[in-house]
């Protein structure tokens, strides 16, 4: 099988300020249109390795467009008993990107309280 075959969307959040998997976070992917629409595509909640147990977009359900993912990272903190500052700096992480081919996006999130980034991983 080639790399187009497993055309796949993942995802997986890292806690960088305890070093360790941020898992119970709540994740939804939406599809963006043209038009300014919005379709839900996904919805998951991270596991123990901060990963989800599915790809969130596979198969023939994979498609070319623009995507955004969001993160509940500040039900996350709340979780996890951090104490911090209504309203938190982080509340919803947003990552808007495109997909450009049918191959396998990964699209990691580190986070912390005060600061997150990502990047197209494989």
């Amino acid at each position: 099988m080639g790399e187009a075959d497993q055309a796949r969307l993942t995802t997986h959040v890292l806690d960088t300020s305890l070093g360790r998997p941020g898992s119970g976070i709540a994740v939804a992917l939406t599809r963006l249109g043209p038009d300014g629409s919005r379709t839900l595509v996904a919805e998951a909640v991270t596991n123990a390795d901060g990963r989800c147990d599915a790809p969130l977009m596979a198969g023939d359900a994979f498609a070319i467009g623009e995507y955004e993912l969001v993160f509940a990272a500040g039900a996350y903190f709340d979780a996890m008993g951090i104490d911090l500052q209504e309203p938190k700096f982080l509340g919803d992480v947003v990552l808007r990107f495109g997909i450009a081919e049918r191959s396998h996006y990964h699209v990691p999130l580190l986070l912390s309280p005060f600061g997150y980034s990502t990047y197209r991983g494989s």
